[in-house]
């Protein structure tokens, strides 16, 4: 039986989502708390990767079990006393066997904030900046992002990428109460590539490159273009999303399969 997993977290004290050798991960956190509450050994699957650093106000991923939870309201408030303070299980969702915490997702939303005004409080989810910015050339440049799909020039091309093509939904900039506020929002999203994004597109807004200029390596396909990347601490993943009604269709697919499970 599979079930998907939404949760949030701080990414500050992790290498990332993704589990990896020698080092803490919140997926490798969730793993180990899962099999300790289920009494088996349980693997998930993220619905993406989340660089060293980053945040996730949303993120699902997927496991599997022999058979269906008995009690699946109790699963969340358990795995909350057991996650450590900066990772929360928010809600489980029963589903088919075919679901794809990853691949059924349509879309992926982050955003990047900024405050200009030091507050010790925001050094974990915002990035300073104390230069000024302007706005109306960081959305110039930004919507130059809606009319591309190649993205190599901000994408960390060492890896098992299979190409570098995304669909942009929405790419653009707010002023919000003492900073700003970027939204970004795809079908995909290459390893890397936000904070290349973000910090390209600062570049415009602080007068170091014009939009022409943005658009130009945009167009370059060419890493060594783009600027460097912006600090991890103000990225969040905001937003996965399904199909509509995609978790009604998957609960009555649950349901059968349970059934057929039972006869």
């Amino acid at each position: 039986m599979r079930y998907f997993l939404e949760l949030a977290y701080d990414g500050t004290d992790y290498h990332g989502w993704q589990t990896q050798p020698n080092a803490r991960t919140v997926q490798e956190i969730l793993d180990k708390c899962l099999s300790t509450i289920l009494r088996q050994p349980i693997e998930t699957l993220g619905s993406g990767r989340t660089d060293t650093g980053v945040h996730a106000a949303q993120q699902f991923a997927h496991f599997d079990l022999a058979q269906a939870l008995p009690e699946e309201a109790s699963l969340c408030y358990r795995l909350n006393r057991l996650l450590p303070t900066d990772i929360s299980a928010i809600k489980l969702y029963p589903v088919g066997p075919e679901a794809h915490a990853r691949f059924d997702a349509v879309a992926r939303t982050y955003e990047y904030h900024i405050t200009q005004v030091k507050n010790p409080f925001l050094q974990r989810y915002a990035h300073y900046l104390n230069r000024s910015v302007n706005i109306h050339l960081l959305n110039e440049a930004a919507a130059q992002l809606l009319t591309h799909e190649d993205f190599t020039t901000f994408s960390k091309v060492k890896g098992d990428t299979l190409h570098y093509r995304c669909r942009m939904h929405a790419a653009y900039w707010e002023e919000i109460e003492n900073g700003l506020r970027f939204t970004i929002r795809a079908n995909r999203f290459l390893r890397g590539m936000v904070r290349l994004v973000v910090g390209t597109l600062l570049d415009v807004g602080t007068g170091k490159i014009s939009p022409k200029d943005f658009k130009n390596i945009l167009t370059a396909q060419d890493r060594r273009k783009a600027s460097a990347a912006a600090p991890a601490a103000g990225l969040f993943l905001t937003q996965v999303t399904y199909p509509e009604g995609y978790f009604a269709d998957q609960k009555e697919k649950f349901i059968q399969d349970k059934t057929s499970a039972l006869l």
